[in-house]
């Protein structure tokens, strides 16, 4: 019992914990993705976490990516992140003055709560997340006007399978 309570102790310092990173805006990549310049002129590459928008050559992407620039570009902001993703981004949660720019992106209908993630979320931001994209959805906000949307994950394995045809063998013959 002890272990149980020290382990589920260790978990909520571990989400709980995070590092802040203040700086302006001066890129977007897409629609959960940005660049931001710190005031020693270091650029950070931040992942949106908890949310994944449309990929670029997606529907919605470009949308998305113009959402997300019309929010945050040139502005200040404040980075709260916790990690970093195998691309070497931080992955965090983004405030513009008081406004959850993560959630302002699922709100608009413009991003997909990320499910496989949400163990990196407080429980109060997975309830969030969650409820905003449900409202999105009744009101068909952007990315929800498709009558049949393609989550960016299932689009990326799509895009993976196309690259490498399976008519194509991968088999080398030994001499």
């Amino acid at each position: 019992m002890i272990w149980k309570c020290l382990i589920l102790s260790l978990l909520l310092i571990q989400t709980a914990y995070a590092e802040i990173l203040s700086g302006r805006v001066v890129g977007v990549t897409d629609g959960d993705t940005i660049t931001v310049l710190d005031d020693s002129y270091t650029t950070h590459k931040i992942r949106l976490g908890g949310i994944d928008a449309p990929e670029k050559k997606q529907a919605f992407g470009n949308v998305a990516k113009q959402s997300l620039s019309d929010l945050v570009f040139n502005h200040q902001v404040d980075v709260e992140w916790h990690k970093q993703d195998r691309y070497g981004r931080k992955v965090a949660k983004v405030w513009l003055n008081d406004t959850d720019i993560n959630l302002e992106q699922v709100k608009r209908g413009m991003a997909w709560y990320y499910k496989k993630y949400k163990g990196e979320l407080e429980q109060t931001d997975r309830i969030q997340y969650i409820q905003a994209q449900i409202e999105a959805e009744r009101q068909q906000l952007g990315l929800w006007l498709d009558a049949n949307p393609i989550p960016p994950w299932d689009f990326r394995k799509q895009s993976r399978s196309v690259r490498v045809p399976s008519s194509i063998s991968t088999n080398r013959t030994s001499y």
